[in-house]
């Protein structure tokens, strides 16, 4: 029986801003996800690379419509979208926004900075943070070694914290960053292939380049609500109920690789890294 976050779950959430599901995805299931990942050319020839303050070069591959490949078997999975449902703060169908395929390879796998990814978002003009939440799945071992994520605790109830360029990437104002780093717990998110973190849009979040001889790779899917419009974006998943489907579907064979009809993002195309004026004000350093 596949797993639905239950009460004490939700309420971790809510006091941290994130909440960790051991063994959320089985082996078998996560086996067969990263097996079709490393080898799939439509996810390689749309990934980005987006540098970080160092040069160091982060991948992903981001798409918004779902679509019935194995990625999309995971975000409509019926575990993913119900459990999903008892964190957005509304009533409202469940959306999906859109989902990226993280591959931050050894050795040259890089950073993220501080940010909170309603610091992205709110260039896209979402009205309401906490009917915006993400679900990171590992497919690899995440550890202090490969760079995995890390959260300050609680710091989602800091409300939207400004955020300006930090190399490629959208980096927090350094000085509010510091002191939520003084009062509250810095936390490494340690992950197991299957492992699920799901965590809120406003919580300050951050990972290291990846040091290590092995590659951490994950799926991050990110959920909206349908009440939470948003007024500077011109995907439109963000508004449909996502379709959900059994949680047997990812094993089905005819799950596959990635479609060429998919709508991956173009960095050309994404509102947060467009320059407004006010983000030479914010030290990201």
């Amino acid at each position: 029986m596949a797993h639905i976050l239950n009460d004490a779950e939700v309420n971790a959430f809510n006091r941290d801003g994130y909440v960790i599901v051991k063994s959320f995805f089985t082996k078998p299931e996560i086996d067969k996800l990263y097996h079709i990942a490393v080898s799939d050319d439509v996810v390689k020839n749309n990934a980005l690379d987006l540098n970080d303050q160092t040069g160091k070069k982060t991948k992903l591959t981001l798409w918004f419509t779902p679509g019935d490949d194995v990625y999309s078997c995971v975000l409509r999975s019926a575990r993913m979208v119900h459990s999903v449902a008892k964190l957005l703060d509304s009533d409202a169908p469940v959306c999906h926004f859109h989902t990226k395929l993280m591959q931050k390879e050894p050795k040259v796998g890089g950073a993220w900075e501080w940010h909170q990814d309603y610091g992205y978002w709110y260039k896209n003009q979402f009205l309401f943070p906490d009917q915006l939440v993400s679900v990171m799945v590992a497919l690899t071992e995440a550890n202090k070694a490969n760079g995995c994520l890390q959260v300050i605790k609680g710091s989602h109830k800091l409300g939207r914290v400004n955020h300006g360029f930090a190399g490629e990437q959208v980096g927090a104002d350094m000085t509010m960053v510091n002191n939520a780093l003084k009062t509250m717990e810095h936390v490494y998110v340690e992950l197991e292939p299957g492992d699920a973190l799901f965590f809120h849009s406003n919580i300050l979040h951050r990972s290291e380049a990846n040091t290590s001889d092995k590659p951490r790779w994950s799926l991050i899917s990110c959920y909206n609500s349908l009440s939470n419009p948003a007024y500077n974006d011109e995907s439109t998943s963000w508004k449909e109920p996502v379709k959900v489907l059994p949680d047997d579907a990812l094993m089905n064979e005819n799950a596959g690789s990635a479609s060429l009809q998919g709508d991956f993002l173009k960095k050309e195309q994404d509102p947060a890294l467009k320059e407004t004026g006010w983000e030479k004000e914010v030290a990201t350093t």
